[in-house]
């Protein structure tokens, strides 16, 4: 067994249901937890939104509000200030330019306010079911740790060694899959390396200061 199919089946027995953890109930609140969850906890946003969606429900409404009202919202989590501009901004932008519809298209979606590649790479995946890999800091921790890429490799040149080296049709399901062992098992201090079913292939220096000697 290679060690890309090794680090699938292994993670696919970990993680099955591994899923986006950010709560919405349509595209355009996937949109908004996305760009909130920049430099934030998916915890934290979820936290927020049931409040801001309730007050704004759709891109005509959070396009009308007041920054103020918005900022007063979501101060809890970091950013807030830019995240407050960029929400309402692309709100306006998804009336006045889609039909107040989230595009399903990268280019469209990245000319959104506050809308980079790794945030199109979530909407697409998960609402659109268009294969992508978004590469957030638990999955660039992974992917170095398990030889998939390496250290001081860019945002932009993991998702491309990811992308070629991983069967295409899996790379939604890998994405969530390498966040829930970034973020429950493989975290950035103290993974569990004693328990880690990846151990023998995993290039991380220390692993060996945390797994108990036999």
């Amino acid at each position: 067994m290679s060690r890309v199919e090794e680090i699938v089946t292994t993670l696919d027995q970990m993680f099955p249901d591994a899923h986006v953890e950010l709560t919405h109930k349509n595209n355009f609140e996937l949109l908004v937890a996305v760009v909130l969850s920049a430099q934030t906890t998916d915890v934290s946003v979820n936290k927020i939104t049931p409040k801001l969606f309730d007050q704004y429900p759709t891109p005509y409404a959070l396009a009308e509000a007041s920054a103020l009202d918005v900022e007063k919202i979501i101060k809890f989590i970091g950013l807030y200030r830019n995240k407050t501009k960029n929400i309402i901004a692309l709100s306006k932008e998804l009336v006045d330019k889609h039909q107040g519809i989230v595009p399903g298209h990268r280019k469209e979606l990245e000319a959104l306010p506050g809308v980079g590649g790794k945030t199109a790479n979530v909407v697409l995946s998960n609402a659109f079911d268009i294969p992508a890999l978004a590469v957030d800091t638990h999955v660039a921790r992974v992917s170095i740790r398990l030889g998939l890429a390496k250290k001081g490799d860019s945002v932009l040149e993991i998702e491309k060694k990811l992308n070629r080296k991983l069967p295409r049709a899996s790379w939604t399901k890998m994405h969530h899959q390498m966040i829930f062992f970034g973020r429950y098992h493989c975290l950035a201090k103290n993974p569990k390396c004693d328990t880690c079913p990846l151990f023998d292939i995993c290039k991380y220096p220390d692993k060996y200061k945390l797994k108990p000697k036999k």
